[in-house]
């Protein structure tokens, strides 16, 4: 929630970072000196924390699914609003906030409404909870809120033109005033509220694995690229952001976040910026066709033989797209149907997860095997699919790392080597991305090089400078992992690298 500990104030100058405005962004970060790979930029607390939009049924302390079983609807005993348990309820997120004002007018949630299973995964009644508790924590935290938060960018005058303005109107402005009683904020308050978050606000991590959202003042001041300098990891026990830079940045150079999924294709990417940040980027990156020769939006030419399709203007979408090598050409807009019927089967794949053992593999395999032939070999769609895939093999039943054959593990190697040539460009530097990328790639070489060597093709020498190589592959992602929070997946990862680091070298060593 809301922290009341003393804080950068927008404006002013820290050792790593400044603070500067201009006409056509408004406040922007840029770096206080030169800095480091992997440097700690700022720590912050949250402004507030709570659900994201269109939410499942949820606790609203810890935020986990609700209800925990079918059997265990757990009400708050003051609110009748979803909670886990009693120690969830008695949460300072809920019982300082939220609590009180659905107790006090007699607001009870709608369990069965919320159960029913055309609404699983869209809530309208908990669309009011983290607005609220923002209106509220401008109550409690008056200065914090002046000085940080009530001038933040809200883009009222174009989102009032969109269908979301309307439905918050109704889910939430006209149920905070009318069925709430909170007169005392006005409509167009809420309505800035609504924006604050739509813009601002970060995606977070729960200590159980799920998300929800958070507003960082500082952090949102940065301009967003679709190359970013920076990136931020979150502490679960207290939802504390740290903003740290994976490349080197000089001093003056500007500090950039990045407002979207950096492994979506530019169509997609600018779409949604256009549709949730209500901005349309025109980054290098954006702005080069073949983004920046990752080819991560070409398409192969059916046409012939070694032709690459891609947009003859990819800041407009509507640009017709063309052969490299021949005549064949496209419109856009047949694109984006393309992009998004495989996008969606991405996405569906996606959700097929670790439990469900070889299928999660298979059914991503199987869309691979697809689309190889449609897309560039470095397409997003295909760099979206060998980042999970490269994640499953060596953890999933039937596909860990003792059980595959040379064949597979080589099929690993070449896809985390696929990735890298994308992720050095696009997530450069100290990556969460690049990081893991690595560690997966360390194991299936060292497999293969122990292999080589048992089979006599492979001398002494060769395998030490194998092992060599992978040292130095799982050094670096050490280095990355090891930047993260100890209690996340990352950071526990970096744990296990690197005591395999250090039995690595030993076994150097004794060569």
């Amino acid at each position: 929630m809301a922290d009341t500990s003393s804080n950068q104030m927008p404006g002013e100058s820290t050792s790593t970072y400044n603070v500067l405005h201009n006409d056509q962004v408004g406040k922007y970060l840029v770096a206080n000196k030169d800095l480091e790979a992997g440097e700690e930029i700022l720590t912050e607390l949250p402004f507030v924390v709570g659900p994201k939009t269109s939410t499942y049924p949820l606790c609203l302390s810890c935020y986990k699914p609700w209800p925990s079983s079918p059997d265990n609807q757990t009400l708050c005993t003051k609110c009748n609003w979803p909670v886990c348990n009693e120690e969830c309820a008695n949460a300072p997120q809920h019982c300082d906030y939220e609590c009180s004002i659905f107790a006090g007018v007699g607001e009870k949630f709608n369990v069965n409404a919320a159960l029913e299973s055309e609404n699983i995964s869209g809530i309208p009644q908990l669309d009011c909870v983290t607005i609220l508790r923002l209106l509220l924590a401008s109550e409690k935290f008056p200065d914090r809120w002046n000085n940080e938060v009530k001038n933040m960018e809200a883009h009222n005058k174009k989102r009032c033109t969109t269908k979301q303005w309307a439905t918050d109107y109704v889910n939430i402005v006209l149920y905070l005033r009318d069925r709430l009683k909170l007169t005392r904020f006005s409509e167009e308050m809420i309505h800035t509220a609504c924006g604050i978050l739509e813009i601002n606000s970060h995606e977070v991590r729960t200590a159980s694995g799920f998300s929800a959202r958070a507003l960082y003042p500082t952090v949102a001041l940065m301009n967003h690229s679709c190359v970013c300098n920076t990136i931020y990891s979150v502490f679960t026990n207290d939802y504390k952001v740290q903003l740290r830079t994976t490349v080197k940045v000089p001093k003056g150079g500007e500090l950039f976040g990045s407002y979207t999924h950096s492994l979506l294709p530019t169509l997609l990417r600018r779409e949604q910026l256009l549709e949730s940040k209500h901005f349309t980027c025109a980054c290098s990156r954006c702005s080069d066709p073949t983004e920046m020769g990752t080819h991560m939006s070409s398409l192969k030419c059916n046409k012939c033989d070694n032709g690459v399709v891609v947009s003859l203007d990819s800041l407009d979408p509507e640009s017709t797209w063309k052969c490299t090598h021949c005549d064949f050409s496209t419109p856009g807009g047949a694109i984006k149907k393309v992009f998004d019927i495989i996008y969606a089967e991405i996405s569906s794949a996606d959700s097929v997860t670790i439990e469900a053992g070889a299928e999660a593999i298979q059914i991503r395999e199987n869309v691979m095997k697809k689309y190889h032939s449609v897309l560039h070999p470095r397409h997003a769609f295909l760099t979206m699919l060998r980042l999970s895939l490269s994640q499953l093999y060596g953890r999933v039943d039937e596909y860990e790392l003792d059980d595959l054959p040379d064949v597979v593990l080589e099929h690993k190697v070449d896809m985390c080597r696929l990735l890298l040539q994308v992720l050095d460009v696009i997530v450069p530097g100290y990556s969460r991305e690049r990081g893991m990328t690595l560690y997966e790639l360390h194991a299936p070489l060292l497999f293969l090089a122990r292999s080589q060597w048992t089979a006599n093709v492979i001398d002494d020498a060769g395998v030490k400078s194998k092992m060599t190589e992978v040292a130095n592959i799982l050094k670096e992602a050490t280095t990355i992992l090891s930047l993260e929070p100890p209690e996340t997946i990352e950071g526990q990862i970096s744990l296990v690298a690197n005591e395999s680091l250090k039995q690595l070298n030993e076994s150097i060593k004794s060569l």
